[in-house]
């Protein structure tokens, strides 16, 4: 009796339950783990917004955010089983998924987060106009652990160039310290996917303002010429301050990850309150937008990566059969 009585409070370890008074009775709450980023990145910010929403819409559960190096870090916490939920980008996601340099992953995918098109940003008054006249020059490519770093790998790897060789890479301790970089002169770019992402809304919003420098369209069609997986994106028009045309690129969709046990009721109730709320969700952060369940089965590689908890609720409600 004592070792299962030690054995189920381990497995409790992570999504621990708590009662809470609540007016005249007791609720039972679930609290869950969710890693982001470090701060000053749009990971933070679409994390405290997941959280703040499910928490409201459900008062059994309790998304609890931990500010991390990024995807990186988060898939490792994930599989050692030191975090519930993570969120990671695609890049990163794709290649655990697919055991490209590293054995599979058993995670699954809670939900769909955001598409992410990567481009460059510099100051409005840069000489810089296309990438490859960024080549030697210092170039800010994100914070060291996050996804962003890899995503413009393939990018660059895509046209012929190595951003380790071809750039004096910056690689960052905290993703918000980008966009001073750029502003004062230590970096001439900055790399970075998304809209909303805040580095492109310092940089769109400083005094001088700001300029994006996308691949253009040959060079999508190379990119995705050698690597399939990124898809074609765009940034509408008037998404940042001062850009008033469309900008495409090539990127993929960030995720919010589950660890492998991560009980299926635990699962269905998250998707439940998450879909239940798609709208508010998108009037508080605009990227969040994309967040809905529709997305996740499109963007999902496969749909048995996707958590058969989540699957549960997608059928109820007629997303998946």
């Amino acid at each position: 009796m004592k070792i299962a009585h030690m054995v189920g409070a381990g497995a409790l370890l992570l999504v621990a339950s708590a009662v809470a008074q609540d007016g005249g009775g007791a609720i039972s709450k679930t609290t869950i783990s969710l890693g982001t980023a470090t701060p000053g990145g749009g990971f933070p910010l679409y994390g405290d917004a997941f959280a703040e929403a499910i928490n409201a819409a459900d008062p059994t559960l309790s998304i609890a955010p931990r500010n991390t190096s990024g995807s990186n870090e988060n898939i490792p916490l994930l599989e050692a089983g030191s975090l519930d939920i993570a969120l990671v980008a695609g890049e990163p996601a794709y290649e655990a998924f697919m055991a490209i340099g590293r054995p599979a992953t058993r995670l699954k995918i809670l939900t769909a987060m955001y598409s992410s098109p990567g481009m460059f940003v510099v100051r409005a008054d840069s000489p810089y106009r296309t990438i490859r006249d960024l080549v030697g020059q210092p170039v800010a490519f994100g914070a060291r652990g996050s996804g962003l770093p890899i995503l413009s790998r393939y990018v660059l790897d895509g046209i012929g160039l190595k951003q380790d060789e071809d750039f004096r890479s910056i690689y960052l301790d905290r993703a918000g310290d980008g966009p001073a970089m750029v502003q004062d002169g230590r970096a001439a770019a900055l790399w970075g996917a998304g809209i909303g992402w805040p580095g492109f809304a310092a940089m769109a919003q400083s005094p001088g303002g700001a300029r994006f420098i996308a691949p253009d369209a040959g060079e999508i069609a190379r990119i995705r010429e050698k690597h399939a997986f990124l898809k074609p994106l765009t940034i509408a028009a008037n998404s940042y301050p001062g850009q008033t045309a469309a900008i495409a690129s090539v990127g993929s969709w960030s995720f919010v990850l589950a660890r492998e046990n991560l009980p299926d009721d635990v699962a269905y109730r998250l998707a439940r309150a998450l879909h239940g709320i798609e709208a508010s969700l998108c009037r508080k952060l605009p990227q969040a937008c994309e967040t809905t369940a529709a997305n996740t089965v499109a963007a999902a590689p496969d749909a048995e990566l996707i958590h058969p908890g989540v699957l549960r609720y997608f059928r109820e409600i007629g997303v998946v059969r």
